[in-house]
């Protein structure tokens, strides 16, 4: 069987949603690297999705693929334990993993004892990493990350690890820009938001002295085609954008200058309120069919939905805006299988050939 020609633009999520098992990553990573998908991207979820043990799995599952957390938060973890991790992932997969943080939500951050993550944090943490992977011994740390007396590898090897930004707001962006490798966009940007988002980055990019080239910008855009059941359709439309609305409308609405007197509707409504736990997770069909008269069309518009040849158009357009690379976004590899399958009968030649398997890496 002719192996497929490596599509290193594309990438997807495993365990996308409420997985029943964590086991479901092994049949899902084998079929997206059989398809030719460029990157597996892992986000986490402290239950059964804790990503640590997903990557170490993914990397042993994969031959080609690049792999990214997408995201950790680095509070949770002590910074030579998350050091250690990300490079003994680069060892294990021969160079194709990428160390992926995020913001995260402060509320949660509150609840387990933790301080909220703030851009300075954030900055301070990857110039830890940075000399760690260098082969540093750092002595007497006092930043914004924390207070360390000691940090080290034990001795080990100088590497360079790549490293993304799930970044939402402007300042996210423009840190991304100026110190990591890759950023990964939010579901559900409007083109004009993805637009800026990208001009964002490469501008703090460049500004800082980098090549903004250099510096790979992924669209998360939710992909659910027609050919999926209208309830699975569903939830992983509204009942995702409902989920979204819970945990930050208030960022998702600003960002995209929506009208907020919609998302005061939606947080008010009974059924809404009715729901226990995340409503993409929670919400049976009926209230989600509810749910759905609550969001206005053009909010759900920013995805790939229709026919195969539909959804191929819309992640184009994704490009045509100045992203990198494109997260198909809300689906496994299988539900992903007749919109992959048009993509690769009419990707574009040599456009992506550049592009290199870690998804953060230029070159």
């Amino acid at each position: 069987m002719t192996e497929p020609t490596p599509m290193n633009e594309l990438a997807f999520y495993t365990l996308a949603g409420a997985p029943e098992s964590t086991r479901e990553l092994v049949d899902e990573v084998q079929h997206a690297e059989a398809m030719g998908l460029g990157t597996v991207f892992i986000s986490e979820r402290l239950n059964i999705k804790e990503i640590a043990t997903q990557s170490g799995a993914v990397g042993a599952l994969t031959q080609r693929m690049g792999i990214a957390t997408a995201a950790t938060n680095h509070h949770t973890r002590h910074p030579a334990v998350t050091a250690a991790f990300a490079m003994t992932m680069h060892s294990l997969t021969g160079g194709r993993f990428c160390l992926g943080l995020g913001r995260g939500i402060a509320r949660l951050s509150q609840a387990f004892g933790l301080k909220p993550i703030t851009t300075a944090q954030m900055e301070d943490f990857v110039g830890i990493m940075r000399r760690l992977w260098n082969g540093e011994t750092i002595v007497g740390h006092d930043g914004p990350a924390g207070s360390y007396p000691v940090l080290t590898l034990m001795g080990a090897e100088p590497e360079h690890i790549p490293m993304a930004l799930t970044a939402f707001g402007p300042n996210s962006l423009a840190l991304a820009g100026r110190c990591f490798d890759a950023v990964v966009l939010h579901t559900f940007f409007t083109d004009e938001t993805t637009a800026n988002a990208v001009r964002t980055v490469k501008q703090a990019a460049e500004q800082a002295g980098r090549d903004p080239a250099e510096v790979r910008v992924w669209s998360c855009f939710a992909t659910i085609g027609d050919h999926l059941p209208e309830d699975v359709r569903l939830k992983k439309t509204v009942g995702r954008m409902a989920s979204y609305l819970q945990g930050y409308g208030d960022l998702l609405v600003r960002t995209n200058g929506w009208d907020h007197e919609v998302l005061e509707r939606f947080s008010a409504d009974p059924v809404v309120n009715g729901v226990n736990g995340a409503i993409d997770q929670a919400a049976t069909t009926q209230q989600l069919e509810h749910i759905a008269q609550l969001i206005p069309d053009h909010w759900l518009a920013p995805a790939a939905t229709g026919s195969p040849a539909q959804c191929v158009a819309k992640i184009r357009g994704q490009f045509d805006l100045g992203c990198d690379g494109v997260i198909l976004h809300g689906a496994s590899p299988a539900q992903l299988q007749p919109i992959v399958d048009e993509y690769a009968r009419t990707r574009p030649s040599g456009r992506f050939d550049h592009l290199p398997a870690n998804p953060a890496a230029s070159s």
